[in-house]
């Protein structure tokens, strides 16, 4: 199987509305046994918290910073960024274009 930025780009709704304001517009892509693959590009303000899963962000467009605990770590397009289970973290200062693979396992 094949996914493309463009391809999942194309399948966000366009603002305004109702469901994708500012925050979370992610798409889940695929799911198989305890892997879960989504396309996330958010808006505005990122707006999670922590999930139950470990997490690999794969970058794609953009840049900005992620919060992982109490640290900081500029990113930009082509980084990889490790999220463990269950640890608060979000994007801030991020640009418009951001869009990212996520991979929880």
């Amino acid at each position: 199987m094949k996914y493309t930025i463009d391809e999942m780009m194309g399948q966000l709704p366009l603002p305004p509305n109702e469901k994708w304001k500012d925050g979370v517009w992610d798409l889940e892509i695929l799911s198989k046994g305890n892997v879960r693959l989504e396309f996330f590009a958010p808006k505005g303000v990122d707006y999670q918290t922590y999930h139950d899963e470990d997490e690999f962000y794969f970058i794609v467009r953009g840049s900005g910073d992620i919060i992982i605990g109490e640290e900081t770590f500029p990113f930009e397009t082509g980084d990889a960024l490790f999220v463990p289970a269950r640890i608060k973290h979000h994007f801030e200062n991020f640009t418009d274009d951001l869009a990212t693979w996520a991979v929880f396992f």
